[in-house]
């Protein structure tokens, strides 16, 4: 696939799926690491595995399904990633971002992110939610990097509200109707699969980070790029390095997604159904 162009790659992938479905989305939910149980809430039109669309990144890490589903949320028509992809997994920037933009050209104006990330923050426990309202990206490759098409956006686009202010007050105002305590920071991506050092952690902290993942910034960017509007809400999984008395594990961020999955599945739909109401409203 290196010598087709982005915009023929994203038009080979929309039609791969528009030969299985004419769904058009409302809001595209990305479902993060141990978090993709929320998938069983959707009343299903349609699955996709991501190996069924010719070109496609595959997911290969154990808590990501790797299925785009296509379906309504209490009458909110949703398409939901039960997995996504990143870098550590061999791919580059250009290709974690693709299954963002085929959601945005499939007819999503909202993506809504989410992870499990490591908290840095003193005011941040293993198994806090936290609204993302701001992210470091400055550790990973753009996404953007390389020949631009304008059709998609503009070469230089402005980050300067990358995670919509409208939509973060509507995921507050779920999460408080649900009653589902709700954190607020700034996110920092590094690159994984290793986990921090100590010494890393502390740099982060100083840079004004509150939790690290390895994915969803460079998501965002690329949203952002496409004119999307972008929300986004972190499960803090555990304590980062060198905050953590305990070594990092990919089994202790699983569990911790597991635990709190009932009030992740309560925040989100609350706030799909409140941001759908927004849009509509809007119109």
């Amino acid at each position: 696939m290196k010598n087709i162009n982005l915009l023929e790659r994203l038009n080979r992938c929309v039609a791969a799926i528009r030969q299985k479905t004419d769904f058009v989305p409302q809001i595209a939910l990305v479902l993060g690491s141990g978090l993709g149980g929320f998938a069983r809430l959707i009343e299903c039109c349609a699955e996709i595995s991501y190996s069924e669309i010719e070109g496609f990144p595959v997911s290969t890490v154990s808590g990501h399904e790797g299925k785009y589903i296509f379906g309504t949320l209490n009458g909110v028509k949703l398409v939901c990633m039960q997995g996504r992809v990143h870098c550590y997994e061999g791919y580059s920037s250009s290709d974690v971002v693709l299954p963002i933009r085929v959601m945005g050209l499939l007819g999503a104006k909202v993506l809504f992110l989410t992870n499990a990330s490591g908290g840095i923050s003193e005011k941040l426990q293993a198994g806090d939610f936290m609204l993302i309202t701001d992210h470091i990206s400055s550790l990973i490759k753009s996404p953007l990097i390389g020949p631009n098409k304008e059709s998609l956006g503009t070469r230089f686009p402005d980050m300067s509200e990358v995670y919509n202010k409208r939509l973060s007050e509507i995921i507050k105002r779920s999460a408080s109707e649900v009653g589902v305590p709700l954190k607020e920071g700034v996110y920092i991506q590094t690159t994984g699969p290793n986990y921090e050092t100590p010494a890393e952690i502390r740099a982060y902290k100083t840079l004004g980070a509150d939790a690290v993942g390895m994915s969803t910034a460079c998501e965002a960017i690329a949203a952002r790029h496409m004119g999307m509007l972008v929300c986004a809400v972190s499960c803090i999984s555990n304590l980062a390095a060198g905050i953590s008395k305990n070594p990092l594990t990919h089994k202790e961020v699983k569990e911790t997604a597991d635990r709190v999955a009932p009030l992740f599945e309560r925040l989100v739909t609350q706030s799909v159904v409140n941001i759908s109401k927004s849009m509509e409203e809007t119109k």
